[in-house]
């Protein structure tokens, strides 16, 4: 019988979610990746006795673009820190009537419409990872991961949609009003600019990646609504950031105590059959 895999997780703090303070006993570690630095030093410490590593992704002081950012540095990093778990949280517009400012909504499903970020470590650069790495992405987010926060959601009252769409766009500008109209037309539920390639990366690194998407106005789509800005933004994410902490404070503890032997077994079989190496 094979040890259980002992549980780590890693926590990438989008746009106002970030706060070190939900972590126990904090030590910083600045570190370096074959992809070059992190957004900023991996904060460790723990959460009700788990090991935690916290990330902010655009930087402590949010000094970082969304296309801009080193995914793969930062989910790198987590993996060399031994994280078997990244749960992400981040900020986004929702595009969905019954979506409404303050829901959060466990996406399950991503569309992508970023165009300047690299998304596989096996690029064929120096040092990167050697083939090609063809990463199933049917299902990218962690399913058993989704169920664990959406069920802590839903006992701490948290108004929380169970799936949804997300649609990752290039940024760092909001979308015209047509784009906005196209992205509910494809069937989005909502709009961020950091999900992709950080889920897609976290796949080929066999991690369980789950994320807490936290909406904060209605894009520019509503006809009789203000169009987003950075005020409003940051003032729903200053009234509701608290429950993506609380979601986060319980469900950790509770993933530590659960088996993800078979879970982490068939992350690595799919990556391993992903790659194709060079032929000699």
């Amino acid at each position: 019988m094979a040890a259980i895999q002992a549980v780590k997780v890693g926590i990438i703090g989008g746009s106002g979610l970030d706060d070190p303070d939900i972590l126990e006993g904090r030590t910083e570690k600045y570190v370096d990746t074959p992809y070059g630095k992190p957004s900023d030093a991996l904060i460790l410490g723990k959460i009700k006795n788990v090991d935690c590593v916290l990330l902010a992704r655009h930087g402590r002081q949010h000094t970082i673009s969304p296309t801009s950012i080193n995914f793969r540095a930062n989910i790198w990093a987590l993996k060399e820190e031994g994280c078997t778990h990244v749960l992400a949280t981040t900020a986004c517009g929702s595009l969905k009537e019954e979506i409404q400012p303050g829901d959060v909504v466990m996406i399950d499903q991503f569309i992508d419409r970023t165009t300047k970020r690299n998304q596989t470590f096996h690029d064929g650069g120096t040092n990167c990872l050697p083939g090609v790495c063809h990463i199933p992405m049917a299902e990218p987010f962690c399913n058993k991961t989704r169920e664990v926060l959406m069920d802590v959601a839903k006992k701490l009252g948290i108004k929380c949609h169970p799936k949804g769409t997300v649609m990752t766009i290039e940024g760092p500008r909001f979308s015209s009003r047509a784009e906005s109209l196209m992205y509910r037309l494809w069937g989005a539920d909502v709009i961020n600019m950091s999900t992709v390639p950080e889920v897609v990366l976290a796949k080929e690194a066999a991690i369980c990646y789950a994320s807490i998407a936290l909406a904060t106005d209605y894009d520019c789509w509503k006809e009789h609504e203000e169009a987003v800005s950075v005020d409003k933004v940051l003032k729903t994410l200053k009234e509701n950031a608290n429950k993506a902490t609380s979601i986060l404070l319980t469900a950790i503890p509770q993933i530590a105590s659960m088996d993800w032997t078979e879970t982490m077994h068939s992350l690595k079989s799919a990556v391993q059959f992903s790659i194709m190496l060079p032929k000699h």
